[in-house]
């Protein structure tokens, strides 16, 4: 009730305060005065703390505040406001001079700007401010923290402010008040945390044996709760990259099931794809500026169609002449691959390209346990399930999905009930190069887009299509997030390399015990 009341009392300030505006002598002590009279003026404005204070206060922070004359100002989403009634103002001069401060005023602000946010009503602005003061804590913000963790009524943030209070009195001479800190800082996840605590553990910095022991048990926990975060992020990490890989072995997964071609120009496709969200985000600079954080969504369709119709273009131009012989097959699709990056190297140069993430998927979602997870990933991984369902009600609720099906399990008794075999084909390696590039579009808003960057992929993908099993949509999916997610953890203890070599060599002995992969293909085949 306590805390309410004082947030309640804090919340009716800021209203009065809001309507009276600010105190002019200090606002002219802030802007003219010596260090000292600065650092009273602070001292002043922050005692009724306002929306205005922590506009003007912020702007002295950042050298955004200006003075001509006897008019102190500051600029609010470009316009010039008055800093004593809060008011815009309707013309100032062209050149005005910007209030300078030194070190000391800065310290002095700084401390004070945070221990306002301390106790802002927005439960946002406590805890991003309560985390900055734990990463970073100031001996000078010790009093504020106290009087913080009196106020705060939120659990997360409290142990947050209990932790910077507790890494503070780390240095403290009583050895009872150093080890009631290191006992707090054991529910803490910070690395910065992990080497405080290291350190006290040492004899040579921690004379109390009681503290040391204390440390300890402290260092054991940080350490259980930071290798917990690392599992958690190489999981999201590993999910991550097997979205990606489902997307670009999905496509592979249709046209080497259906054709049994090994498709070698797969990983160019979803190159396609990439340009194509390219192209579409120049296109909304140019024109539709105004509706540039849409281009992403308008880049899908874009993406789909090109990939779609280059696959189209190949299948009848060249690789339908080349259907069961798979070596020529294997070398001409390598051809057209090394083509395709030849004209992406003519048309939008040798170096990688520029995409901007919108801002819709910037940012990241913070986790309790002192994980971020970025918007474009988790983004990402949404768009891939949403794909996988698209490709899921296609292939077993339309009547294509019914013929290629039908081709994938027996193609000569397909053909004599009538299925356009030739046409399927064509169809099918359209569906496939679409999704690809459908990959390109998410593959962009995580990395360069070049020339080359198909030629990462194309192994990968084709390892989840055999271990996932020939023409399975499930196994594909299941292949690939446990491709993704055993990469992952393998690189954290073994490096890159030696994780694919295991990851490699594991599905060669997979394969040689089950050839079918994961998921056997049901349905009678007919044997050649």
């Amino acid at each position: 009730m306590m805390n309410k009341f004082w947030m309640m009392i804090l919340m009716i300030g800021v209203c009065l305060t809001a309507r009276a505006g600010l105190d002019a002598s200090l606002v002219h002590a802030l802007a003219a005065g010596d260090s000292d009279e600065k650092i009273q003026a602070i001292q002043g404005l922050s005692a009724n703390p306002s929306p205005l204070t922590l506009s003007v206060l912020k702007a002295l922070s950042e050298d955004a505040l200006f003075v001509n004359g006897d008019q102190v100002f500051f600029r609010q989403s470009g316009q010039p406001v008055d800093a004593i009634t809060g008011a815009p103002l309707a013309a100032v001069p062209d050149n005005p001079d910007n209030v300078v401060i030194n070190n000391r005023v800065r310290t002095e602000l700084d401390n004070l700007l945070a221990g306002m946010r301390l106790v802002d009503p927005d439960v946002t602005v406590r805890r991003a401010a309560a985390q900055a003061l734990l990463d970073a804590p100031s001996v000078d913000m010790l009093p504020i923290l106290t009087r913080a963790i009196a106020l705060e009524s939120d659990v997360a943030i409290r142990s947050l402010l209990l932790q910077a209070q507790a890494r503070l009195q780390l240095d403290n001479p009583d050895a009872q008040v150093r080890r009631a800190a290191v006992t707090v800082l054991a529910d803490s996840i910070s690395a910065n945390t992990r080497s405080q605590l290291q350190s006290m553990t040492d004899p040579a910095h921690e004379p109390d044996e009681a503290v040391r022991h204390a440390a300890l048990a402290s260092l054991k926990s940080v350490n259980n709760r930071l290798a917990f975060t690392d599992v958690l992020a190489k999981l999201f990490s590993g999910i991550s990259l097997g979205s990606i890989l489902m997307l670009t072995a999905l496509g592979l997964a249709i046209t080497y099931g259906v054709m049994g071609v090994i498709n070698m120009a797969h990983g160019e496709l979803l190159m396609v794809g990439a340009y194509a969200t390219y192209a579409t985000q120049g296109w909304f600079r140019l024109h539709w500026p105004q509706h540039q954080q849409s281009y992403l969504l308008a880049a899908l369709p874009v993406a789909f169609a090109s990939a779609a119709l280059i696959g189209m273009v190949l299948e009848r131009t060249v690789i339908r002449w080349l259907y069961g012989r798979p070596l020529e097959t294997l070398l001409a699709t390598w051809g057209l691959s090394l083509g395709l990056i030849q004209c992406a190297r003519l048309l939008f140069g040798a170096q990688n390209v520029e995409l901007a993430n919108p801002d819709w998927m910037s940012g990241a979602v913070a986790l309790p346990w002192g994980l971020s997870l970025p918007w474009n990933r988790i983004d990402i991984i949404v768009f891939s399930l949403l794909v996988l369902a698209l490709v899921w009600v296609l292939m077993n609720r339309t009547r294509l999905g019914l013929f290629v099906r039908a081709v994938t399990q027996n193609r000569p008794m397909a053909g004599c009930l009538g299925v356009p075999t030739g046409r399927v084909d064509t169809f099918a390696f359209g569906l496939g190069a679409g999704i690809a590039g459908l990959g390109g579009v998410a593959l962009s808003q995580l990395t360069n887009v070049g020339p080359d960057m198909g030629q990462g992929y194309i192994v990968d993908s084709f390892m989840v299509v055999v271990l996932g099993g020939v023409g399975q949509l499930a196994g594909a999916v299941w292949a690939a997030l446990g491709l993704g997610i055993v990469s992952k953890l393998l690189e954290g203890w073994t490096g890159a390399v030696i994780a694919k070599i295991i990851v490699l060599v594991f599905i060669i002995v997979f394969i040689q015990r089950r050839p079918q992969g994961l998921f056997a293909l049901k349905g009678r085949t007919l044997d050649n």
